[in-house]
């Protein structure tokens, strides 16, 4: 039985600052580099150069860092066989749609899936958020909490739909030296979004709970610390 929750109950999670911080360089690396890349070659050769060079940026992020014998973070081998899948794509066929339009179709299909994992026990937020922020099971059999995760992942396809939708249209109605950046600035916008309201939304359902969200350094597990009361005489 999860014990009684009191107003000195509280979780740590780590600072925005240093999760931030965390991810810059790998985002930095598997995302924006590839992006600047394209469009540079975009403007200064031709669609065939820009495919390529953005290409060969993911392939050298990732054999620099076997070289060095550094980790690869997931992100940047995810990210660079994709690239190579739609370069191929791409070159092959020669079509400027098929090469954008294959990060729509993943889009949808983790919408779906988010769609669909909140009909489960562990939605698929739920599974995302411990993989970043492991979160202590006290916390997660909490009424309140399991519902917050099945509306996050409602939350998170909605967003991801309106992503697909509104870059397939630009898609369709716009120059591709636009649509790059106006895909860039809508998908940005639309994350940074989602995230902004799932944090709150967080906050305030912990609130509601009696419990107080701490942003600390950076804690191994959010835990809920419950006061200890001293153990009766016999």
């Amino acid at each position: 039985m999860i014990p009684p929750v009191t107003t000195d109950n509280e979780v740590r999670l780590p600072s925005p600052w240093a999760s931030v911080k965390h991810a810059l360089p790998t985002v930095l690396e598997a995302v924006v580099g590839p992006l600047v890349v394209f469009y540079v070659f975009l403007v200064a050769l031709s669609y065939q150069g820009a495919v390529l060079a953005a290409f060969v940026w993911a392939l050298m992020a990732v054999l620099r860092r076997i070289a060095r014998r550094e980790r690869i973070p997931g992100t940047l081998v995810f990210g660079a066989a994709l690239l190579g899948i739609r370069t191929a794509l791409a070159l092959a066929t020669g079509s400027v749609f098929l090469y954008f339009a294959q990060p729509v179709a993943g889009t949808v299909t983790v919408a779906i899936l988010f769609l669909l994992s909140s009909l489960t026990k562990r939605p698929l937020a739920e599974r995302l958020a411990h993989d970043f922020c492991p979160l202590d099971p006290s916390l997660l059999r909490r009424t309140a909490v399991r519902r917050f995760f099945v509306q996050i992942s409602l939350l998170w396809a909605i967003v991801l739909l309106a992503n697909a939708g509104t870059v397939m249209w630009l898609l369709l109605s716009s120059p591709l030296r636009m649509f790059v950046l106006e895909r860039t600035a809508v998908s940005w916008s639309l994350t940074g979004l989602g995230t902004i309201l799932s944090v709150f939304w967080f906050v305030r359902v912990m609130k509601r709970e009696g419990i107080v969200v701490r942003f600390g350094h950076k804690p191994a597990v959010a835990t809920v610390k419950v006061p200890v009361r001293p153990a009766s005489k016999p």
